[in-house]
């Protein structure tokens, strides 16, 4: 939700929680790639949502990858690591979603409140996970739906701004 440079995860998590009083939800999660979601920037108006893709303000992310690393069963810090191919982003999930029998190599979608840490994995406090592995064509189709979403309705906003 804000830009976090030198903060330990538990400060993190915390901010998160925080922060996640005050989401709106009426705002949609924008379906974005790792890489995309690296090049957002925080922004500096409280009145307004804390992150900014160009001219694009949001809260909530939509990615979609494969599973790399699974929550420790004896620590449950509930952290995940997820490869979209773009890059790495980690999952913050609730006990719920851990309680789930996750494996690696599962192909996930994830919507979720947003953290972008300098020189560390953007982190994505899952707000709805869902297994998409049964369905083998979802990660072609989840680069056009990207694209299409980019071209249709982000990059005019860039051009423009």
């Amino acid at each position: 939700m804000c830009w976090l440079d030198d903060f330990d995860r538990s400060t993190v998590c915390e901010r998160l929680n925080q922060y996640g009083k005050k989401m709106d939800y009426s705002l949609a999660a924008l379906k974005l790639l790792c890489i995309q979601l690296k090049a957002a920037r925080p922004t500096n108006d409280s009145s307004q949502p804390p992150i900014s893709y160009g001219p694009i303000l949001f809260q909530r992310a939509w990615l979609q990858g494969v599973v790399i690393s699974v929550p420790s069963a004896t620590d449950g810090d509930g952290r995940f690591l997820v490869d979209d191919g773009t890059g790495v982003i980690e999952l913050l999930a609730p006990p719920d979603v851990l309680n789930r029998d996750w494996k690696l190599g599962s192909y996930v979608m994830v919507v979720g409140g947003c953290a972008i840490r300098n020189d560390n994995l953007p982190l994505i406090k899952v707000h709805k996970i869902v297994d998409l592995s049964a369905f083998p064509h979802r990660e072609a189709m989840w680069y056009l739906e990207v694209l299409e979403a980019y071209k249709l309705f982000y990059q005019p906003l860039i051009e423009d701004s």
